[in-house]
């Protein structure tokens, strides 16, 4: 509500009602009472996913692999008899068979399998309702598969501390962020669902 000075027919001041007063408040409060719920999010979580910069699963099984098939060359330590070589391609198939279901299952869901970029959905379908990390599964398979078809014992070996980044560090970031997103939804999940098997 506007005010003229009678004195020099001015407007020099505007003057609200009460009742805009009291509206204004509200949308203050309202204002500060979103902030607050949103703020719990850190700049990670608001920008992308749990795992930023260079500790990405392929590349920690890629280096695996790479140190392994390295380690070979200068040492070779074959395990294997010749006779089960077949049981390496067969392995190999396997792995890729089952991260070809578990990113197909990521896509009809509509949220990104990278790591670096936010989850939007829970995902309990196809391989997902018997393993939380079926993935990270097939790598490991892969990965020994590729240890049998090469008879590289030192892919196996490799193997061992490629498994522990990802269970020690990568996993529980990625549960740390889905727990602080998901809530009650992804501890309910992970309630009734194993990690690896």
């Amino acid at each position: 509500m506007t005010s003229r000075c009678d004195s020099c027919g001015c407007q020099p001041t505007n003057l609200q009602s009460p009742e805009s007063d009291r509206g204004n408040e509200t949308g203050r409060a309202r204002t500060l009472h979103y902030g607050k719920s949103m703020s719990n999010n850190t700049p990670t979580e608001q920008q992308g996913g749990p795992l930023p910069g260079l500790l990405r699963p392929p590349l920690v099984f890629l280096a695996a692999i790479l140190l392994g098939i390295a380690l070979n060359r200068a040492w070779p330590l074959p395990f294997r008899p010749s006779i089960l070589g077949w049981l390496g391609p067969v392995a190999m198939l396997c792995a890729a068979s089952l991260f070809v279901l578990s990113l197909r299952e990521f896509r009809a869901a509509g949220t990104s399998v990278r790591g670096t970029e936010r989850t939007t959905a829970i995902v309990r379908t196809g391989p997902y309702r018997f393993s939380r990390n079926p993935i990270y599964v097939s790598f490991i398979l892969l990965m020994a598969g590729l240890a049998v078809w090469l008879n590289d014992f030192w892919l196996i070996v490799t193997l061992i501390p490629a498994v522990g980044v990802i269970a020690t560090v990568v996993i529980r970031r990625e549960e740390a962020f889905l727990e602080r997103n998901f809530h009650d939804e992804y501890l309910n999940y992970k309630g009734s669902v194993r990690r690896w098997l």
